[in-house]
């Protein structure tokens, strides 16, 4: 099977990352990145590049691409049914479908309302893959054609991806360059999907609109771990204190991995956080 095209080295310029982990428990690593002609460079950097650490719910961001991916070879389309009724597979991928965080939880008209859902999300990758692995799956829609050879499924789809940090800068700067997924796709996948329904984010609230797209979340006009990031800016982040933010049209991008799970700190801290690492991508 043909995998999506590797992702170029990334350049390295020369930046003080001394305070980029101000603020954050345990130990985390981050990396900043910015596309320039073409090129992703690496702003900044800190803490443990290769380390495995578990992503959590960015793992929907991997999901994302690789139905992309499926979408762009013919495979598959967003408005394929899928179930209930009127679900589509964006449906599934944009929390609209109406399942509830996990099985048996409750439910609601397709559509109507965002609705977290991991159990929306691992039933569309079930849909898309049949009776392949999804681990298998994913390794040959992203993992191995993007050189990301430290990350692995261990668990389920939404929420099961342990790798490295530095696979995780990679894979932040796909979306930036769109590297194995055509421009409209990636356009259509970080862009909102039923713009208009309220739902909320986890940990930070219920928000109206509560837009999303295909898998990433979009900040909108949402006050929250976004921080000063522009209203069409996309991410995602899981209970693991991990997490993915970038900005297709400022073209800049960046991860963090925690060793410490998501929870009180990470409410008070990502907010001013992402808006001074949005200036640092920018004015470095």
């Amino acid at each position: 099977m043909v995998s999506p095209g590797k992702a170029h080295a990334l350049t390295s310029v020369s930046v003080d990352a001394s305070t980029i982990l101000d603020g954050w428990p345990g130990s985390p690593t981050v990396g900043v990145l910015r596309l320039v002609d073409g090129v992703i460079e690496e702003v900044a950097a800190s803490g443990d590049l290769d380390a495995q650490r578990p992503w959590a719910s960015v793992s929907k961001l991997v999901v994302a691409m690789a139905i992309g991916v499926e979408v762009d070879w013919g495979l598959h389309r967003y408005d394929d049914e899928l179930g209930p009724p009127g679900a589509t597979l964006a449906h599934h991928l944009s929390h609209s479908a109406g399942f509830g965080l996990e099985a048996g939880d409750a439910t609601a008209p397709v559509g109507t309302k965002r609705v977290y859902s991991n159990v929306a999300v691992d039933r569309a990758v079930a849909w898309v893959v049949g009776g392949e692995s999804p681990g298998r799956w994913l390794d040959d829609r992203v993992f191995s054609g993007l050189g990301m050879d430290r990350t692995v499924l261990d668990g389920r789809p939404a929420a099961g991806v342990v790798g490295s940090t530095r696979d995780l800068m990679t894979f932040a700067g796909v979306w930036l360059r769109s590297d194995g997924l055509a421009v409209a796709t990636r356009d259509l996948i970080v862009s909102p999907h039923l713009a208009e329904l309220d739902g909320i984010v986890p940990g930070f609230g219920r928000f109206r609109p509560c837009p999303w797209g295909l898998g990433p979340e979009i900040r909108g006009d949402k006050g929250h771990w976004m921080g000063d990031w522009p209203s069409d800016s996309a991410g995602h982040f899981g209970k693991s204190g991990a997490l993915v933010l970038f900005n297709v049209r400022e073209r800049i991008a960046v991860v963090a991995t925690s060793t410490v799970a998501f929870g009180p700190w990470a409410v008070a801290l990502w907010p001013s956080w992402t808006s001074a690492i949005r200036t640092l991508a920018l004015t470095s």
